[in-house]
């Protein structure tokens, strides 16, 4: 999944990025309201996590600008404000969930896990589409209990197909999700990621949609090979 972080503090920016990375969010970095506009404007992203205090202004000024616009992507307000008073108010500017610095690195990614869960109306950890289950906390895959080993990209393409719920995804968006603005992708990096969970979890698992993208196929897919 990919992450908007808005966090001018370089350190603690670098502390969030190297914390989510080992849950395999893909995480793009601005330090500026301007850049936050810039970035939700061109990418589909999972999440935002939002500083507050920035240097072109208060992050919830923006905030309360997104949801004006029926921008509804979960939002995770941080603030080193520990009054009640700044929480309620940024919970009802529209952040989804607060957290206050300094915090912990662990909590942080259960939260946007959190999130994750409750804007695809889930109830536990995991995703599950026939036989196939996948636990975004674990970072596992099963086929009938069995566990199927996948790379980092491949669990993650997995993971964007099964919280699309049966939707569409161009390969831009599909993109978006697996790398970071500063990432080089190869031309076919896409169908190679494709080919191998195929392989490992059945041909039927991924459906292409011809000219428009890919969907998660039948429920059960074909005996992987």
């Amino acid at each position: 999944m990919r992450v908007l972080l808005v966090e001018d503090d370089a350190p603690v920016a670098a502390g969030i990025e190297a914390g989510l990375a080992l849950s395999d969010f893909v995480v793009d970095t601005v330090t500026t309201l301007d850049g936050a506009r810039g970035a939700l404007s061109m990418i589909d992203y999972s999440a935002v996590v939002l500083d507050r205090r920035l240097p072109d202004g208060d992050g919830l000024t923006l905030l309360q600008q997104w949801r004006r616009a029926g921008i509804a992507t979960p939002v995770l307000m941080l603030t080193a404000k520990d009054a009640v008073a700044s929480r309620v108010e940024g919970l009802q500017g529209g952040a989804d969930d607060y957290l206050i610095k300094p915090f912990d690195l662990d909590e942080l990614t259960a939260r946007i896990q959190a999130l994750l869960r409750r804007a695809a109306g889930q109830v536990d950890h995991s995703l599950r589409h026939g036989s196939l289950a996948l636990d975004p906390v674990a970072r596992s895959v099963t086929i009938d209990g069995e566990p199927v080993a996948l790379v980092r990209r491949e669990l993650m393409l997995l993971e964007a197909l099964m919280r699309a719920r049966g939707r569409i995804l161009s390969a831009d968006q599909l993109k978006d999700r697996l790398y970071g603005i500063d990432d080089e992708v190869e031309s076919n990096a896409l169908n190679v990621h494709i080919y191998q969970l195929r392989r490992k979890l059945g041909r039927h698992v991924i459906e292409t949609v011809r000219g428009v993208g890919y969907r998660l196929g039948g429920s059960q897919g074909d005996t992987p090979s």
